[in-house]
């Protein structure tokens, strides 16, 4: 199940970005010679004036076949080579670029608005003022390595229920707060305590010794805690609330990408959190599990950081054929075509041996 809900997203990330990129070039007057879910071989399709319409056999998303934007001999000098791409102004070939980066967005940002209208968990200290604020839990947030919490087997996302003392004299706390749920375990250094944790909809028992060291001047057991409370918004307040979320995660994607990219030049970047399609499976099920719009909220990021991240000016990327229009732009001339599709080739290459990559690394940690 979870394979075909990561593959139901992924055609709708994919087909939102190409949507841009079409819309754009349509409008623009640029010809489109193909629109397509999934990838070649064809399973049908239907022809309506000069672009075909496909659903082909690969479910990996989709792809929009614009003339002239590989440049070849027919869009530089062919018949029709005025409609390419190719011979469009650099202001219009950047608006076609730029389309399937500003749509991924803008799916980002319809998905929170309709979370927020819907029901949006999110943390209680970030829910916009006016909000209706429903069901607050306390959730694990995270969960430091090499601490009690982590031998025992604590999750992020896991739900704390109940704490309870083992031993002659138990005491019980029902009541959860973080605050009282530290004051619970700050005094109790050594004694065991079994925590109760909602995960999913199954009931968990976690026994944890209280330890020091992990935090100043009294004893924890490594987790981070938050309370998490479902949001509802009328819909003009959640239309804008939404936009606000996209931004503000938009602009901490791009320094958590850039952050990434200068640490890996530096040789110390951390890919252990990277996760390819075999991670993205496993998450996008987790995300189901918790109800539709944990999984709205999930698509939502996942549109935003393909958004980011094809804006990284690598070759076959969207930033790629942008960096290169600056550089035609600024030396006043185009460049060789051959020798720019050879690049775009070679960058194609390089990103699916990284992909392969991320994905062994995926299943590594899967089997491991």
């Amino acid at each position: 199940m979870s394979i075909l809900i990561f593959l139901i997203v992924l055609v709708v990330l994919i087909v939102a970005h190409e949507f841009g990129h079409f819309i754009v070039a349509k409008r623009a007057g640029i010809r489109v010679d193909e629109f397509g879910i999934g990838f070649p071989p064809k399973l049908f399709g239907v022809q309506k004036g000069e672009t075909a319409y496909t659903v082909n056999v690969l479910p990996f998303g989709g792809f929009v076949k614009i003339f002239g934007e590989n440049p070849d001999e027919e869009s530089l000098r062919g018949p029709d080579s005025a409609r390419s791409f190719a011979h469009s102004p650099k202001y219009i070939q950047a608006s076609v670029i730029v389309a399937g980066v500003f749509f991924n967005i803008l799916l980002a940002w319809v998905l929170f608005s309709f979370g927020f209208m819907s029901g949006l968990p999110m943390p209680v200290g970030a829910a916009p003022e006016g909000a209706t604020l429903s069901n607050p839990v306390l959730v694990v947030a995270g969960v430091d390595g090499g601490t009690p919490a982590e031998l025992a087997g604590f999750e992020a996302g896991d739900r704390i229920v109940a704490l309870r003392e083992n031993g002659e004299n138990e005491t019980q706390l029902d009541v959860v707060s973080i605050e009282n749920v530290q004051s619970f375990i700050s005094p109790r250094e050594g004694t065991e305590i079994a925590v109760t944790v909602k995960r999913g909809d199954e009931l968990l028992q976690k026994l944890v010794v209280p330890a020091l060291g992990i935090v100043p001047d009294k004893a924890a057991i490594g987790i981070a805690m938050d309370m998490v409370g479902t949001v509802k918004l009328s819909p003009p307040s959640a239309v804008f609330e939404g936009g606000k979320l996209t931004i503000s995660l938009t602009w901490a994607t791009m320094k958590g990408f850039g952050n990434l990219i200068a640490d890996a030049f530096r040789g110390t970047a951390d890919l252990s959190g990277i996760a390819g399609p075999v991670g993205i499976v496993g998450l996008v099920g987790d995300a189901s599990d918790f109800g539709f719009v944990y999984l709205l909220g999930f698509v939502a990021i996942i549109s935003i950081n393909l958004a980011v991240l094809n804006l990284v000016p690598f070759p076959a990327l969207d930033g790629g054929r942008l960096l290169f229009l600056i550089i035609e732009v600024i030396k006043g001339s185009p460049m060789n075509p051959r020798i720019v599709n050879v690049i775009h080739g070679v960058g194609f290459i390089v990103l699916i041996g990284l992909l392969l990559l991320v994905t062994y690394h995926d299943i590594v940690r899967l089997v491991g």
